[in-house]
């Protein structure tokens, strides 16, 4: 009866992540396929949580970042996120202290603050978008 337990486990999970997608619950199915097995060979109870756990975490610590790497990997940045990494115009200089600065990026107008707080951009310059807090745009000046 034990390897029933652990086939609807599995389907459990395996449900789970199909209506999430996350890459999380697949991992703790296989453990489940792992313990299946183990219950068909009359396994000890101890033995089948104990296999189930192992794979599970193996799995989710080991081939999680690579199948995210290839899975993930053809996803477009949206919204805020897609300008990361863009290049802007400061329009008014940049100083953090004084807590003013503005670029644009793709025709629109930010807000920005430099990535070092230390250092004053002026005007006409040229930056990269690092980060994004909150309507903030954080930059880091780039050389012509």
């Amino acid at each position: 009866m034990e390897p029933m337990y652990w086939l609807i486990a599995m389907a459990i999970l395996l449900v789970i992540e199909i209506i999430t997608m996350g890459l999380t619950t697949i991992w703790f199915a296989a453990g489940a396929l792992a313990a299946v097995v183990a219950a068909l060979f009359h396994a000890p109870l101890i033995v089948q949580f104990a296999l189930f756990l192992t794979v599970s975490v193996v799995l989710f610590c080991f081939t999680r970042p690579i199948a995210e790497k290839y899975l993930n990997n053809s996803r477009t940045k949206t919204n805020i996120n897609s300008i990361i990494g863009e290049e802007a115009k400061v329009t008014e200089e940049i100083d953090n202290f004084n807590q003013k600065g503005a670029v644009v990026v793709r025709g629109l107008e930010w807000t920005a603050r430099s990535v070092d707080d230390n250092e004053i951009i002026p005007e006409g310059s040229k930056v990269k978008v690092k980060e994004v807090n909150g309507v903030k745009l954080l930059v880091e000046k780039q050389n012509w």
